[in-house]
């Protein structure tokens, strides 16, 4: 239908048509004139619930490729890199993994290390026999499905079939990669790089692999360019050998019992190794894990060497260092993961330095030195294997009887009233102590109702690994700050993108109210932050007293 000229304007803009879109100046200028639509409330439901599921398959997956897999008939499919898998019998994403271990080494090499005596095996088929016996011990029945605990072997063992899964599926994996793996002498040397480009990777890194066959001049490991930014580190990664230790004997590994006593040694190599960008050096110190998670008995000593070592860098010499002690090999059988990490800034004075500091600037340091946190992150969270292949929550894939609750959704509660009732799930929380879900529903007639349900063990694991998207849609859950940042930086997650007139209103009664309107909306945002941190604090010691 032609539209008058003198008619309202379709795109709602006030105007008569012949003064906005049929104005001969509008119609040169472009063909049409999109009507203006709005997002039908179920799309964007739609939307919520995809960008939580995506949430959920970057936290069990981290930022890397996603994992490609499919059912195909009786046969899971999973495509690594250039290269497609099948079989029948992988149901989790570790049973492929732990197949794909042994097609990535050959069954040839692995039969003919099983005909050797079990201690003069190489570390990984030593590692294979103590993860055989941990499934004997754990997966009573054939083929079923159930939790298990994550100890130090199941680090190991799969542990290196996901690094070499990571390295093939985002980079490609080099021969020369699985000539050191076997290789006793270099066997160490590779399995740190692996762990090293896993956590590289899943914190958003793209790397690029050096080809050491290059003899002509020396050159780090790789390379890592943060997406996104297109940042690019230069990476090198050293492991302290200890005698017994990784196939280390007394003549190619330390006895010494200071995890630090090679720390030097390390880096002094590292930084000699030519480097156009910035670098990130990772030195581990393979020594035996701490039962608890304070600070490294090793800190203080490592901390003051390198304070030595940065008065004696060279003009425009830096680097961020990390100090990991990846010990997982050194408790096979043991629950606690082992894993240890401490950053510094080499000839960074604005990073990872002792000091007292006001919270906004601790802000503003992490934000500048955001990719090395990330990092730092990854390390702690190493190795994450997934359980699904799909990214889905693993009390989703496997219990089939189990339905998550999701924001949006429309369900029928049958144990409600005499018939039971509809409704559509409005809001939703936990309460972890007593495994419960409370939730809100609006039901067909209108009318709101808060209901309970109870959670299984699995639920509990999915909510407390993945609390802000669990119910279908992104959310801040309720969250304890134990350390005064903690609570800082969730009030600017809050109100990063609060107006300034808004943030004044909040402060009209500030005594320096006059400055405070000088600032520029997020300084204003941090300042308030930092303030409303100190009421907190000075609330809640009132109180105690």
């Amino acid at each position: 239908m032609k539209i008058g000229r003198n008619q309202p304007c379709p795109c709602n803009s006030g105007l008569k048509y012949k003064k906005c879109c049929g104005s001969p100046r509008k119609e040169q200028s472009r063909s049409f004139q999109p009507y203006p639509r709005q997002i039908p409330s179920d799309m964007h439901t739609i939307i919520e619930h995809h960008k939580a599921d995506e949430l959920i398959r970057q936290q069990q997956q981290g930022l890397g490729k996603p994992i490609i897999a499919t059912k195909f008939k009786d046969r899971q499919v999973v495509a690594v890199g250039n290269t497609i898998y099948h079989s029948p019998n992988w149901k989790t994403f570790p049973d492929f993994l732990s197949d794909y271990l042994k097609m990535t080494l050959g069954r040839e090499w692995g039969n003919n290390e099983i005909s050797k005596p079990l201690l003069e095996r190489h570390p990984i088929m030593q590692w294979y026999d103590e993860y055989c016996r941990y499934q004997k011990k754990y997966m009573e029945i054939p083929g079923e499905i159930r939790s298990t605990p994550a100890v130090g072997v199941v680090y190991c063992y799969l542990g290196l079939a996901y690094n070499l899964y990571l390295l093939k599926h985002n980079v490609k994996l080099q021969e020369r990669f699985i000539k050191r793996l076997k290789n006793i002498g270099n066997f160490q040397g590779a399995y740190y790089e692996l762990i090293v480009a896993n956590c590289l990777i899943r914190a958003g890194f793209e790397l690029t692999l050096e080809d050491e066959t290059d003899e002509s001049s020396k050159h780090c490991e790789f390379a890592a360019i943060l997406k996104g930014t297109g940042k690019k580190y230069w990476v090198e990664a050293k492991m302290r050998g200890v005698a017994g230790f990784l196939g280390k004997s007394d003549k190619d590994g330390t006895k010494d019992s200071d995890p630090t006593c090679m720390l030097s040694k390390h880096l002094n190599g590292a930084l000699k190794k030519p480097a156009e960008d910035e670098r990130l050096i990772f030195i581990d110190f393979n020594a035996t894990p701490q039962t608890d998670q304070s600070i490294p008995s090793w800190g203080e000593r490592a901390a003051k060497k390198l304070d030595m070592r940065e008065k004696e860098l060279e003009p425009g010499q830096y680097a961020y260092v990390f100090l990991t002690n990846m010990s997982f090999h050194r408790s096979l059988d043991s629950e606690y993961p082992g894993q240890a990490i401490m950053a510094y800034g080499l000839g960074i004075p604005d990073f990872s330095k002792p000091g007292h500091y006001r919270l906004p600037e601790i802000y503003r340091r992490k934000q500048k030195h955001i990719d090395a946190h990330k990092i730092v992150g990854a390390f702690g969270k190493y190795p994450q294997i997934p359980s699904t292949f799909d990214g889905t929550l693993p009390s989703e894939t496997f219990n089939k009887k189990s339905q998550r609750l999701v924001i949006g959704e429309t369900y029928f509660f049958e144990n409600i009233g005499k018939s039971g009732v509809i409704g559509m799930v409005t809001a939703a929380t936990v309460s972890a102590n007593e495994k419960e879900i409370y939730f809100a529903i609006t039901t067909e007639n209108g009318k709101n109702q808060i209901l309970t349900r109870p959670m299984t063990e699995d639920e509990l694991i999915d909510y407390k690994n993945h609390p802000e998207a669990f119910f279908g849609n992104i959310q801040q859950p309720p969250k304890k700050t134990e350390e005064l940042y903690d609570l800082f930086e969730f009030f600017v997650d809050s109100y990063h993108e609060t107006p300034k007139e808004r943030l004044l209103e909040f402060m009209k009664d500030a005594p320096d109210f006059d400055a405070l309107i000088k600032m520029q909306q997020f300084d204003l945002v941090l300042e308030c932050c930092e303030r409303w941190v100190d009421t907190t604090v000075n609330n809640s010691t009132n109180k105690g007293h």
